[in-house]
């Protein structure tokens, strides 16, 4: 199923772990609201490939991969992008000059991007970085 130009319902629900990862109607309506609203826009301003980590998980798949139960992976509301020959850090940079709607831009460890959008529309920026083995999120795009 196409959701846009550029993006499926199979790519936005492929998983690793060989657990089915089948949304509901009301998670496709998420997964569509997301590559409509960021996804596609993202990808046409680039003109370059947006590569999708992960963006629907379903129970048991977000589970296996240790994603926190509160997840907007887990509604279908939240991808982990990344583009070829761009730094995350310039990834999560020009979605938010792009202005985008979204919720969050979390750049996440110096390797991609966690983006979502959610009825919430905090507009919340934040960096992940590991400190003592454990994630930390500061605030804002930090170096």
């Amino acid at each position: 199923m196409r959701l846009t130009t550029n993006f499926t319902l199979a790519e936005l629900t492929v998983t690793s772990t060989g657990i089915a990862n089948t949304p509901t109607p009301s998670e496709i309506v998420h997964l569509r609201n997301l590559a409509e609203k960021i996804l596609q826009p993202l990808r046409d301003d680039l003109r370059r490939p947006v590569l999708v980590n992960s963006a629907f998980r379903s129970e048991r798949v977000n589970r296996a991969v240790g994603g926190t139960p509160t997840s907007q992976h887990r509604l279908g509301q939240a991808a982990d992008i990344r583009v070829d020959g761009m730094t995350s850090r310039a990834l999560a940079q020009r979605i938010i000059d792009l202005r985008l709607p979204f919720d969050q831009v979390i750049e996440e460890f110096g390797r991609w991007v966690h983006v979502s959008y959610g009825p919430r529309h905090r507009r919340q920026v934040l960096t992940a970085v590991k400190r003592g083995g454990r994630t930390v999120y500061e605030s804002g795009l930090t170096a």
